[in-house]
């Protein structure tokens, strides 16, 4: 059900601070045109003082926008604004997708939903993993953690450079989620099924430390949200030790997916097709 206000062709966006890197755009179109939809999706720069202005014509109808796509550093306010947010958004305190639905704001995020189909596709029976370790305890990591709690995995060790941001995880999601210091790696590496990096080590050139990954299970996956570059130091090493990765662009990819069923009625692929397109685009930058 769309709203009832709607205009054709739909139109929706990507709004962020800055937001001119986004390749939202690029996925949205590709989809567009591939099935033949008339719709538009473009980026929307907000700076935070005038968010909460944007969401108001946003709901009144008066931008013309169904809905969009929320990034930083406006996730956690799209979250309080919106009408009805879902309890993944609760839970997390930040929405990623936003779409009306009989004048009301809908939101939700699909962070997780994204890292999750990514490892599906790439590395299936990941989830077979009882252990999991999170490098990071930033705000990407939230969405992973929750997602990976909720598929089932025993426990999930969180490892951060300041202890206490990680340890906030762990009472936000739970007993299964436990918070430790960087020099705990290898212990808690010990037998884990699956590793994922969610800072910001080995993006665009950036050093990575040296990582011994054989305490892991001998199945175990490595992932790295990162995608540019798209084999990034940390899955590099990985692979060198002989374990499986999984790289970030899937992600990336995915959590597009279940917003663009909201805002344009149909639910699209993430296939070869449209990974060539973003890697394309990323060869081209």
């Amino acid at each position: 059900m769309h709203d009832s206000r709607e205009t054709f062709p739909r139109r929706a966006f990507v709004t962020g601070y800055p937001v001119k890197h986004s390749r939202s755009p690029l996925i949205h179109r590709h989809w567009l045109e591939k099935l033949g939809l008339a719709g538009n999706y473009t980026r929307q720069e907000v700076e935070p003082t005038e968010f909460a202005g944007f969401i108001s014509r946003l709901k009144s109808g008066e931008s013309g926008f169904i809905g969009g796509n929320v990034t930083i550093p406006h996730k956690e306010l799209a979250f309080q604004l919106a009408d009805r947010p879902d309890a993944l958004s609760e839970e997390l305190g930040a929405a990623n997708t936003l779409w009306l639905d009989e004048g009301e704001l809908h939101a939700t995020n699909t962070d997780g939903y994204g890292f999750l189909a990514n490892l599906d596709a790439l590395a299936p029976g990941w989830d077979r993993a009882n252990r999991a370790v999170v490098l990071g305890a930033g705000g990407a990591s939230r969405a992973i953690i929750q997602a990976v709690r909720d598929r089932g995995v025993g426990e999930i060790h969180v490892l951060n450079r300041t202890v206490p941001r990680a340890r906030e995880l762990a009472d936000r999601f739970g007993p299964r989620v436990h918070a430790h210091a960087m020099d705990a790696l290898d212990e808690v590496l010990s037998g884990a099924g699956l590793f994922i990096n969610t800072t910001s080590l080995g993006m665009e050139g950036e050093p990575a430390p040296d990582f011994d990954f054989s305490p892991l299970a001998p199945d175990a996956v490595v992932t790295d949200i990162v995608y540019v570059p798209l084999v990034t130091p940390i899955l590099h090493q990985a692979q060198e030790q002989g374990f499986a990765t999984v790289d970030g662009l899937g992600m990336l990819l995915h959590q597009a997916v279940p917003g663009f069923e909201k805002w344009f009625g149909v639910r699209p692929q993430v296939d070869a097709a449209l990974r060539a397109v973003v890697l394309a685009d990323m060869d081209a930058h």
